[in-house]
């Protein structure tokens, strides 16, 4: 697998084996973390953090998979820089290429950190857009090959908000990683239906199934029931209706129950709000490996580091 140079916007990007590679490379370097062996193959590199929207885990991931490879990361709020406001992006991604060796983005638009990838001419790492969010479905695919040992042929079931960036790129990753990929969610809140088909044809070359439904009685057999918050970041203004919507969506252990199987594992990306996609009893139960997931998110976006920029 050879990736060195290129950039991480989304997985539509990504063949499914240059995917299992980043996994089994992920895999490689915690390992070793837990050995206590560190690598260096980001000695001497500098990369430029970019945060239009807070977060706990890409920020913590990316900073300490950076330090643990030998880079050096910069963090850049929305007080730092004036990506797009005082200086357009074009840009502001020429200077930061010029100073920095790699750059990651969370943020709104999309569009902005495909403007960075294709001006800074350095690799561009997506943290999240409003369209897609590749580094934690990456963390996603790690935990359940570590519970669940395999990816190919798993029955995954997400529930909720069906057209928000994480159920985009669950649909594209599972869509090609051969895992069978159901969106259960009220019609109003499923994804795009030109995303839809992009990721059947996905499925399809993989052997894999690609389902839209209202029903949560579709959760039966799921090997992973996965939620998210019903309002994402700047979606504020919706909570009163999305909480109205999507109550029935809730994961609760009656739900869990429904699934038929005492091995599905429940799976949140965090930050969750208790009570409303997901119960405190299902949270904290032993199904639960919303922790691990989130620890793997360092891993992975180290593993995506270290195959795009390391020596």
């Amino acid at each position: 697998m050879n990736l060195k140079g290129r950039n991480f916007l989304t997985l539509k990007d990504f063949s499914p084996e240059e995917i299992q590679g980043l996994l089994d490379l992920a895999a490689d370097l915690k390992a070793k973390k837990k050995q206590g062996i560190l690598g260096n193959s980001l000695k001497g590199k500098n990369i430029a953090l970019i945060f239009e929207k807070p977060s706990t885990r890409t920020r913590c991931a990316f900073t300490v998979g950076c330090t643990d490879e030998g880079a050096h990361p910069e963090y850049l709020g929305t007080n730092d820089i004036q990506l797009g406001a005082k200086e357009s992006v074009e840009d502001t991604a020429r200077v930061l290429g010029r100073m920095f060796d790699g750059i990651e983005f969370r943020g709104f638009k999309h569009e902005h950190v495909e403007m960075l990838a294709k001006y800074s001419g350095v690799p561009v790492w997506n943290g999240l857009t409003d369209d897609y969010h590749p580094t934690q479905i990456l963390a996603d695919f790690l935990t359940m090959m570590e519970h669940l040992g395999t990816l190919k042929g798993l029955n995954f079931v997400y529930l909720g908000d069906g057209r928000n960036n994480m159920a985009n790129s669950l649909m594209i990753g599972c869509g090609k990683m051969g895992v069978n990929f159901t969106i259960v969610a009220p019609k109003a809140l499923w994804p795009r239906e030109d995303l839809v088909e992009l990721c059947k044809g996905y499925a399809d070359q993989a052997g894999s199934s690609i389902t839209l439904s209202e029903s949560t009685d579709d959760v039966a057999g799921a090997d992973v029931i996965y939620t998210d918050v019903w309002c994402s970041m700047g979606e504020e203004s919706k909570a009163a209706e999305r909480v109205a919507l999507l109550k029935p969506y809730q994961v609760n252990a009656a739900l869990m129950e429904k699934t038929g199987k005492d091995s599905t594992i429940f799976m949140h990306c965090l930050p969750a709000v208790k009570g409303n996609e997901v119960t405190e009893e299902v949270f904290e139960s032993a199904r639960s490996v919303v922790f691990d997931e989130a620890e793997n998110r360092m891993h992975t976006i180290k593993a995506v580091m270290v195959a795009t920029l390391g020596e």
